[in-house]
């Protein structure tokens, strides 16, 4: 998502949210349900209605004294307190709401985690006394604290008091719950009801859930989750507002339960994210999407999915799609099926966003290998007209049922009225008469749009457009844009051009009145088009080919920019020129980063479309290398632009907030969506696209330092594209395009054609560089002292000892050092690795050379000076 302060990508956020959406806040989701419309309720409504609503049992409430629940690294004992257990839901008791004293203890694996703990918390380990637990499970643990329970007289006092809250609370985990007890539901067409429920236990099912929601004695209301469905299986959090109002779901941690007890790694679960983790056991291969677009408001859709299977059993598939859309029907393979249509969290960042969810029910558990058809017919007002000729899309990245960023091809199909011209994901291709998308209407227009090779998702964009072309070889490269602006666009103000005191005018003379001419993308369409295909150019020297045939640039109105798969939305700010952003008094400090943003979402048809990330852990790599491959190109011709913005950055991260915070320590760039909290409402712009296109930049530098005193020595001719950087994103695009990347994977590649420079303790990796600086926070000060020159024959010993503060004590830096001859321009000697707050080190420097400088060209990510 690009806005005119920095260079976005929704896509990325649009990712990630789903990745938060489903690890965090699936058990925190109400949910409304449906049938296909003409049948009554089934069973897996009335089974989710019931664990939504379930209220405690007065008949089951207990004193309780010294017991232990205990799930991976959460130890949580009731101490003293009565104890509820909820009605039966299938036979199986479900929740308990507990009030007395007890307390939680949660020690996170892993620095990172451990300094997100006490970023919330105060403290790196969660250890917190509270006075009431509502719990939420799956699994035997009412049977687990039974020996620990005693009878009381006061049952039905209790289980009034608390029962509304028990009931209330319950709808929070009805969704995660029924993925369990989906599996247990009536096999076949005709069962109605719940009579039809297979009762049987559950008992040895490795699917088990602990979601405990406490009042703590310090910090209040708060979650602590396990879940063996999660990609990250231990989670803690907390809903906070932040100062603005706005209501975040911070995530003090989120680990795998199987991580290994390491300094600084982050969780690798074994099954990694939504994709991954909840979605590894089915793919989509295809969409088939017929679109009706209405405007100013409406589409209506019709999207059939071809999906395939790898795991036995499952009764339930959880696709993302707007809440602002209706859904009419689900069928599966020509039968109707059930479905629930899940509303995101009011009032919170999810809802703002949009990520919504849909679970369809299948009519009888799936078969590995099994091959689904899944039809989706539904429609509602995602559509806003915001005049001059846009439209906004606001459910650009949820108008179609989704499970993520898996790769799948697409077929487009759209109808829609005269005057306007679409444009979509994928290549034109001739609409058949037999086709869906023949027009119904002589007045209606049909397109179809085609994926030329499997893309992350798709998307559509609707305006009163004029369109210019330019070409990057056999690349086609168009701008669609509108000859105005958005209606609240802002408008330059009128100038009044005075007579200054001395001059000679008129005796008569009036007062002129200058008005700016209106802005006027379509005028500024055809510049921006070229800039797009110099960039395609500019990658496919270095990176390979253009993935596809052809890049559509359209205008949207808004401050934010996209780009997706052959299709880039680029806000009206975009188009602008020099002239037109003068006379808007725009920030003089953004404009080198409003002119970056067509070649930044230009870069992403790499980064981010072609290639994507594992988990949520590693999108920002995409976002880090679009932006850095965009400042590449600005570094060739105004190295002095690069420098500002990345000073910028730079001093973004330690620029105070309003609570006297530093962005720099809302997490390391591994953290992904969850630097989105209520403590860093900044949080994510600043680390993902600070300092992770500052972490890229030190990849270069450290490789291209060896690389270039090798060239020096061997008299190599010095070219761009042949530079080790370079050099491996092309091994990058050619292992991984169609697929999704690691952090871990990226840095393996990098390490494969390591210098002996970069070979930190003698070994090929760049383990230090992951720990310390991807998963680090650190802007270290770098000092000189004990500088000693010592002849020997016809150059000079240079010692002496590198200082690093403001670092952990066992942060690795890689740190270039030069020598000052005269007045010429600093020589380099070699590189050191900084290990801890004091480094000695011995380099050979010229003869002359009297001054030592460290990093003279600013290329580590210290504080600023």
């Amino acid at each position: 998502m690009t806005k005119v302060s920095a260079l976005h990508d929704a896509r990325t956020l649009r990712a990630a949210v789903l990745v938060s959406l489903t690890l965090w806040a699936l058990p925190l989701l109400g949910a409304t349900a449906g049938t296909d419309g003409a049948s009554s309720s089934g069973p897996a409504e009335a089974l989710y209605l019931q664990l939504g609503r379930v209220g405690l049992d007065p008949t089951r409430v207990y004193r309780v004294r010294g017991a232990a629940i205990d799930r991976a690294a959460i130890h949580m004992t009731l101490e003293d307190g009565t104890i509820a257990f909820t009605q039966d839901v299938m036979g199986r008791i479900t929740g308990a709401f507990f009030e007395g004293d007890g307390e939680i203890l949660l020690a996170p694996r892993g620095e990172v985690e451990r300094r997100s703990m006490s970023l919330f918390t105060g403290m790196a380990i969660l250890e917190e006394r509270f006075s009431t637990a509502y719990l939420r499970f799956n699994d035997e643990t009412a049977a687990e604290l039974r020996p620990d329970l005693r009878a009381t007289d006061d049952g039905a006092e209790f289980a009034t008091k608390w029962g509304d809250t028990a009931r209330n609370l319950a709808q929070l985990d009805a969704m995660r719950m029924l993925v369990t007890f989906s599996r247990l539901l009536p096999v076949g067409k005709n069962s109605q009801g719940l009579d039809g429920i297979d009762r049987t236990s559950l008992a040895g099912s490795s699917d088990r859930i602990l979601h405990a929601r406490l009042l703590g004695t310090k910090r209040g209301i708060f979650d602590v989750y396990f879940d063996s469905m999660a990609g990250e299986q231990v989670q803690a959090g907390q809903a906070r507002a932040a100062e603005s109002g706005s209501t975040y779901y911070d995530v003090w941690t989120a680990f795998s339960s199987e991580q290994p007890l390491n300094r600084a790694e982050p969780s690798v679960p074994k099954t990694e994210g939504v994709e991954k983790g909840h979605g590894d056991w089915v793919a989509v291969h295809r969409y088939v999407i017929a679109t009706a677009v209405e405007p100013p408001k409406k589409i209506h859709a019709d999207a059939r999915l071809q999906l395939e299977v790898s795991q036995d059993g499952a009764r339930m598939l959880v696709f993302e799609l707007s809440r602002f859309l209706q859904i009419e029907r689900v069928q599966m393979d020509g039968q109707a099926v059930e479905f629930i249509h899940n509303p995101a969290m009011e009032g919170t960042q999810l809802s703002r966003r949009g990520n919504d969810l849909v679970a369809v029910v299948l009519p009888e558990p799936t078969r590995a290998g099994q091959k689904i058809e899944l039809q989706f017919v539904y429609g509602g007002e995602v559509l806003a007209e915001a005049g001059g000729g846009l439209l906004y899309v606001g459910a650009r990245g949820t108008w179609y049922p989704n499970r993520g960023m898996s790769m799948a091809d697409f077929d487009l199909q759209f109808h829609y009225p005269p005057g306007w011209t679409l444009v979509a994901t994928g290549k034109p291709e001739p609409v058949g008469m037999n086709s869906s998308s023949s027009a119904n209407d002589p007045g209606e227009q049909a397109m179809r749009w085609v994926s030329e090779r499997p893309i992350p998702l798709a998307g559509f964009n609707l305006g009163k457009y004029k369109v210019a072309t330019a070409k990057a070889g056999d690349v086609i490269v168009e701008t669609y844009a509108t000859s105005g602006v958005e209606r609240d666009f802002p408008s330059a103000p009128i100038q009044i051009m005075r007579p200054t005191p001395g001059d000679v005018v008129p005796k008569h003379a009036r007062v002129q009145v200058i008005a700016p001419v209106s802005p006027s993308p379509a005028r500024n369409a055809l510049p921006l088009a070229e800039r797009a295909a110099r960039a395609i150019e500019y990658y496919a020297e270095r990176f390979g080919p253009y993935p596809y045939s052809r890049l559509a640039l359209t205008q949207m109105p808004g401050h934010e920019s996209q780009g997706w798969p052959g299709l880039v939305f680029l806000s009206s700010y975009a188009f602008l020129n020099e002239g037109e952003r003068t006379d808007l008094r725009l920030d003089p400090s953004r404009t080198a980063f409003v002119e970056q943003i067509p070649a930044h979402e230009t870069a992403h048809q790499w980064w981010g479309d072609l290639i994507g990330w594992s988990t949520y852990r590693d999108q920002w790599l995409s976002e880090g290398l679009a932006n850095y491959c965009a400042l590449m190109m600005l570094q060739e011709k105004n190295p002095a632009g690069f420098r500002e913005i990345m000073e910028k950055y730079r001093r973004d991260l330690v620029e105070q907030n309003k609570d006297g915070a530093l962005p720099k320590d809302a997490g390391p760039v591994t953290l992904g969506v969850r630097l989105l909290s209520s403590h860093f409402p900044e949080g994510y712009e600043a680390i993902t696209y600070g300092r992770g296109t500052w972490l890229i930049h030190m990849l270069r530098t450290m490789l291209q330092d060896a690389w270039l005193q090798d060239a020096r020595m061997k008299s190599r001719k010095i070219s761009g594209a042949d530079e080790p950087f370079v050099r491996a994103l092309r091994k990058v695009r050619e292992r991984y395009q169609g697929k999704a990347i690691s952090t871990r994977e990226l840095i393996a590649v990098f390490a494969e054609d390591l210098p002996p420079a970069l070979r930190y303790e003698g070994k090929d990796s760049l383990d230090w560089f992951m720990d310390g600086w991807i998963n680090g926070t650190d802007l270290p000060k770098l000092e000189l002292k004990a500088v000693k020159f010592t002849a020997k024959g016809t150059s000079t010993i240079v010692s002496g000892t590198i200082v690093q503060k403001d670092a952990l004590a066992d942060l690795v830096t890689s740190v270039p050092v030069y020598a000052v001859i005269g007045g010429k321009r600093p020589v380099f000697l070699g590189r050191v690795f900084a290990d801890g707050e004091e480094t000695t080190f011995h380099l050979t420097a010229p003869v002359d050379g009297r001054k030592i400088v460290l990093d003279p060209n600013g290329t580590i990510l210290t504080s600023p000076k």
